[in-house]
């Protein structure tokens, strides 16, 4: 079993909102709180968000992590 880690970024829109429920659909699970910044270089508030999950595969560097 192998426990594989996302960290999902975005800006403070709904779009990072459906971006984490999309995750927690496919079985992903929070891990820990969200993040929320000033992004200055754009002018924009940031989201971040943890996600882990569970596999039977082997970790591999190559695996598309939001494939899983």
């Amino acid at each position: 079993m192998t426990t594989l880690y996302r960290l999902l970024t975005a800006d403070d829109t709904s779009a990072f909102c459906h971006k984490v429920t999309e995750a927690l659909a496919k079985g992903w699970s929070l891990h820990g709180s969200p993040s929320y910044a000033f992004d200055a270089a754009n002018g924009v508030m940031r989201c971040a968000q943890a996600v882990t999950k569970e596999v039977e595969a082997p970790y591999d560097p190559d695996m598309k992590l939001g494939a899983q």
